[in-house]
């Protein structure tokens, strides 16, 4: 069917609702609108489903998702897993409750036991709760730090991880087998109860996962003799963080968290932020206000699904607030699990740190100073989450910190996604360690950048919407591939990796390697004096997305290598 004979059978066909029915009748007259809804499926890609809200096949509704299960639902099937059942957690979204029942009464009608948190909870809890209750898979019904209109549907596999090779593709294929949507199960909820095949979930899963971020403070001491002269204020942007944050500062001890009013209960339109990503500036308006208020020393914030941390802190010498990029507040985070392991005599012969390929080098030389493995993975966490797994099947290493530049990291292996909340807990007891020792945390910053260099990082994002956006995407990965520049602001390039075609090319001798990494349409260009550049497709927004870092002599030079760097990749993209 084209797309017009698919927003006809929508509005007719007696399986959809009157009120889906309605909503499309509104658009009758906006021909661009209902071929917008209808030209494609809404993709299930590596990550799942994410999309505006609303009717069609190209939106996130009850029927996509249903969809999107009944594949999912047939997979677990085929793997003998339905009888360990699949754990199932929801944001603040628009529609996140309806969602995760659609998902989770395909699943009972499929004969696969779906347990359901009873209310919101952040994300890393669902890759914990799966672990913990010995599910075949779980899914987290978020669209993270997207706007209003957006929902989304992200899977999970027995491991706590997200989907990789060769499962992700196995998903996807068995949920695009999919195509006539009134062939999809489902069954009344009170049905589901009564067969013991949808259970409820909440505070035993909440007591258990606190319990174990608690394991992983390092110096309780620490905390206990600075809690009343740390001053903490956190914000979790109208989403999930906001108990579970509360509740882990209060339980190690922590006794000055200001919580920002505005935007502590859970809403779906983020009234009080034009985006809910604590990357953006403008989401920390009222937190620093607040900080202003009442002198904290930090400020925090986690995205709506709260797997993501922003972070601000004072600088000692000015009193002003210095924003951390998420290489930065990774990297604190980082160096301190490893000095106060190494000093405590607990840092392993065979520790590693995991990072993705557009993470900070600085990862790489801090590695190296503590004498342990840094191993570079894929764009994504679930790749992180994939080593660990890996480490436990081959005995090889034993997990430290993993991080992503995209304000992402784990501390402890209790879940195997990013996790914001355990962030907040060992920022804060790194926080701590600074107090007691009178510096603040953009002085701890400071000193690893006199230490290790000034290494500074930035995201382009270029945004080609609608039907003709991703074929000019593909156009411009395909023209960046068959020029490969000598130099790159000023920087030589030195060797050249294709992450799709699996090479990588070393410029100065001519020599082709694989990369080692699964196959990903990334281009990767390594440039003299540890600088770097990538560009990648987005795997969830119409988008096109371009990394870039340097090293330089102090934060203004740094600044000045990366803008000059940025412009000449832009430029070398046919971007402006």
């Amino acid at each position: 069917m084209d797309y017009r004979e698919r927003y006809t059978y929508w509005c007719t066909d007696g399986y959809f609702d009157e009120k889906t029915k309605e909503e499309l009748k509104n658009i009758a007259a906006n021909e661009a609108e209902i071929e917008d809804r209808f030209y494609r499926d809404l993709s299930f890609g590596t990550g799942g489903l994410r999309g505006v809200i609303g009717a069609g096949t190209n939106r996130m509704n009850i029927y996509t998702v249903r969809k999107a299960t009944q594949g999912l639902a047939n997979f677990i099937r085929k793997e003998g897993g339905q009888e360990k059942g699949v754990a199932i957690a929801f944001d603040s979204r628009h529609m996140s409750p309806e969602f995760a029942d659609e998902a989770a009464l395909c699943m009972a009608a499929n004969g696969i036991k779906a347990y359901v948190f009873d209310s919101l909870r952040p994300t890393p809890e669902l890759s914990f709760a799966l672990r913990t209750l010995g599910c075949i898979a779980g899914i987290v019904i978020t669209a993270s730090h997207n706007p209003p209109e957006y929902n989304g549907y992200k899977v999970y596999w027995e491991d706590g991880a997200q989907i990789t090779y060769p499962k992700d593709r196995e998903i996807i294929a068995e949920v695009n087998l999919v195509t006539d949507y009134a062939s999809v199960k489902t069954m009344k909820k009170e049905d589901a109860k009564a067969a013991g095949l949808y259970q409820v979930i909440g505070k035993e899963i909440d007591d258990r996962y606190i319990a174990e971020l608690k394991k992983l403070i390092i110096h309780p001491e620490v905390i206990e003799k600075a809690a009343d002269d740390i001053t903490i204020v956190y914000t979790p942007l109208h989403g999930t963080g906001n108990l579970p944050v509360r509740r882990v500062l209060k339980e190690l001890g922590f006794r000055k968290v200001y919580v920002v009013p505005q935007q502590e209960k859970p809403d779906g339109d983020f009234p009080t932020v034009s985006y809910p990503n604590p990357e953006d500036p403008k989401a920390f308006a009222l937190a620093l206000a607040l900080a202003k208020e009442v002198d904290a020393d930090i400020v925090l914030a986690t995205d709506p699904d709260a797997d993501r941390l922003g972070v601000y802190a004072k600088d000692s010498a000015t009193g002003e607030y210095m924003s951390f990029t998420g290489n930065m507040s990774g990297m604190v985070i980082a160096e301190y699990i490893l000095a106060r392991k190494k000093e405590n005599g607990t840092l392993p012969a065979n520790g590693a740190l995991v990072k993705t390929i557009v993470t900070t080098d600085m990862a790489d030389v801090i590695a190296q100073d503590y004498q342990v493995k840094l191993i570079e993975v894929l764009t994504g966490f679930k790749y992180i989450g994939e080593q660990i797994k890996f480490f436990e099947q081959q005995h090889t290493y034993e997990y430290l910190f993993g991080m992503e530049e995209s304000y992402g990291c784990l501390v402890g292996t209790h879940a195997r996604d990013k996790d914001a909340v355990a962030a907040v807990m060992a920022l804060c007891e790194t926080a701590a360690w600074c107090k007691i020792h009178g510096r603040t945390l953009w002085d701890q910053m400071i000193s690893l950048y006199e230490t290790y260099g000034y290494f500074r990082e930035g995201l382009e994002s270029v945004t080609l919407k609608g039907i003709d956006g991703g074929e000019k995407i593909q156009q411009m990965m395909a023209d960046m591939r068959a020029k490969i520049p000598e130099e790159l602001g000023g920087l030589k390039v030195l060797e050249f990796r294709d992450y799709d075609a699996d090479t990588v090319k070393n410029l100065q001798t001519g020599a082709v390697t694989a990369t080692g990494l699964p196959k990903s349409n990334v281009l990767y260009f390594k440039l003299e004096n540890n600088s770097w550049c990538c560009a990648r497709p987005s795997g969830t927004e119409p988008k096109i997305k371009f990394y870039m870092g340097v090293r330089g002599n102090s934060l203004e030079d740094s600044a000045a290598k990366l803008e000059k760097l940025r412009a000449a990749l832009l430029a070398f993209a046919q971007i402006g």
